[in-house]
């Protein structure tokens, strides 16, 4: 049997071309390509400008079931599939998000697909990239360090110190930083008080990046920021501290969108990165509607399962960009439907067509979750070389049963070939017209009734439960004219519920409401429910252990 390669040794030995070709491919020329090395560059601002008057061509969402350690291969898909939409004719244009240093190493891994349906160049995508998650993180700790600035030259604006909502951020699972206290050692170091990180992937920046359509609304955005508020409770506003200006200048290039290829030298739209489970999951604005005016196809995805990040890049992004996807895909595998059916990761090797079908139960909720917004599904099985022909037939009755297909896809081990009939089932979708898309509820609904609608049409929970600070809270910025935003559920991945450990299909469960946020600037109110931290931890043993520096100075152990 031949050895498997790694996705790293895959992606070394990838042919790539010059970045230059890439874009002559979807029609950039040159001059308006901003070349880091020769296989990846920014889009000017300039050129982004010029194609919007072009027609848009048709947006397809790859979505998942909840996440398994058996793995689910969401981006491989989304990837393979761009890959397979070019091979069968179509223009078609890959838009992933970039990959966050901490899950690279931490557990998750990192963002760049796998096998031979991945974006390159790997390495560098799951490292430093082109700066803009350091041009994020560093534009957030600007406004922290401009707000402990002004407390201590006077303040001015009258902040009470108690309420600071500005928390500070960096790119690193670090869980000794969730709660700090800071400006500690006297007089020179200003008032102390008590404060905390997020990862900056749960930025109100990294929202406002991927959210904001040109470097003018990206800097109005910034503005709008609320960082504090007054002892009356009126809120201080990032542009009150003329932090917004200078913020804007730190991400003058990282709102450009970043172009690469996939192994197949089809072109790759790689940028922005917020998490789905603690933010709104989703690549930029900016990058998928300029891929819309470039192709007939643009194949994204959103975060973790269909019940956080679909549900957020429609009732989000979507309703924000005005975006109208043509279909969803949602990935499973059969690995992951026994691991629902309760079997143990260490015998998902043998067939159990019982657990399989037990399991099916979760993809099945997906799918009717879907269909709810009016978007057509096709469902992804993403092969494994253990998956049995029964095993395989059980999920496609199912799915045959739920009035949508499932499709055998190979595109890990084969590349585009293995994905056509997929590509082929996306076009027949998309041509036939068939989404009627809207979003689950309407901008006036109240706060609270936004977030017990997603509990109980996505979440098959009985009600959303808070305190009444909480409800109060909600309340005050209805009162404040914030009423009309979007809700963005900061909730565990793995379950329907706040339960991590709660698989399949649970109904009748309730969703503690534990904290609310209000991004005034990205356009939306966090609802941190459970257990759910915007700082996560290392694993026992993180990844970071199996990363190194081979003899030949090249990288291994990344995946």
């Amino acid at each position: 049997m031949a050895e498997v390669k790694s996705d790293i040794e895959i992606a070394r030995a990838a042919r790539k071309k010059p970045i230059q070709e890439i874009g002559a491919k979807i029609g950039i020329p040159n001059e308006h390509l901003l070349p880091y090395g020769h296989d990846k560059a920014k889009v000017s601002a300039e050129f982004i400008k010029s194609v919007k008057g072009n027609k848009d061509g048709k947006l397809i969402l790859v979505t998942a079931i909840n996440p398994t350690p058996a793995g689910e291969g969401k981006t491989t898909t989304t990837v393979g599939l761009g890959d397979g939409l070019n091979r069968i004719g179509k223009k078609a244009i890959v838009c992933i998000r970039e990959a966050s240093l901490g899950p690279n190493f931490g557990m998750k891994g990192g963002a760049a697909g796998g096998g031979l349906a991945q974006v390159v160049p790997m390495d560098d995508m799951n490292l430093h990239f082109t700066g803009d998650f350091h041009a994020i993180t560093t534009a957030h700790n600007l406004l922290s360090a401009l707000i402990d600035n002004h407390i201590y030259w006077g303040n001015e604006l009258g902040i009470d110190i108690r309420r600071v909502a500005w928390r500070r951020v960096m790119d690193m699972n670090d869980r000794a930083l969730r709660e700090i206290l800071c400006s500690l050692g006297g007089v020179a170091n200003g008032f102390p008080r008590e404060a905390g990180f997020d990862i900056t992937v749960a930025s109100e920046v990294m929202a406002i990046l991927c959210l904001a359509t040109d470097l003018n609304d990206l800097e109005k955005r910034l503005g709008d920021i609320i960082v504090a508020y007054r002892r009356d409770k009126s809120p201080v506003y990032a542009r009150d501290l003329k932090a917004d200006g200078a913020m804007a200048v730190l991400l003058k290039d990282a709102i450009q969108p970043n172009l690469v290829q996939t192994l197949e030298n089809n072109p790759a739209f790689v940028h922005g990165g917020p998490f789905a489970n603690i933010a709104h999951g989703c690549n930029s604005v900016v990058a998928t509607t300029t891929a819309l005016k470039l192709a007939d196809y643009v194949v994204t995805e959103a975060g973790f399962g269909a019940d956080l990040g679909a549900e957020k890049f429609f009732d989000i992004k979507c309703r924000k960009a005005g975006l109208k996807p043509a279909a969803a895909v949602i990935v499973a595998t059969v690995r992951a439907m026994k691991m629902n059916g309760g079997v143990k990761k260490e015998d998902l090797g043998k067939e159990n067509i019982e657990a399989v079908k037990k399991g099916c139960l979760n993809l099945g909720r997906h799918i009717e979750n879907v269909k709810q917004f009016g978007v057509p599904a096709v469902v992804a099985i993403n092969h494994f070389t253990t998956d049995t022909e029964t095993e395989i037939q059980a999920m496609k009755d199912f799915v045959k049963a739920q009035g949508a297909e499932a499709i055998l896809c190979k595109h890990w081990a084969q590349g585009s070939a293995g994905i056509e009939d997929l590509a082929r089932k996306v076009v027949e979708i998309a041509e036939s017209g068939a989404s009627q898309f809207s979003p689950l509820y309407p901008d006036e609904m109240p706060l609270f009734e936004k977030v017990n609608t997603i509990v109980k049409r996505i979440y098959r929970g009985d009600e959303a439960i808070a305190d009444k600070s909480i409800r109060d809270q909600l309340h005050a910025w209805e009162q404040a004219g914030y009423g009309n935003l979007p809700v963005c559920m900061a909730k565990t991945q793995y379950s329907f519920s706040t339960d991590p450990n709660l698989r399949g299909a649970p109904t009748g469960h309730t969703v503690p409401v534990r904290e609310v946020r209000l991004s005034a600037g990205a356009g939306f109110v966090v609802i941190i429910c459970g257990e759910i931290m915007t700082m996560p931890g290392l694993p026992k043993a993180p990844s970071s252990e199996k990363i190194f520096l081979n003899e030949a100075g090249q990288i291994e152990g990344l995946f």
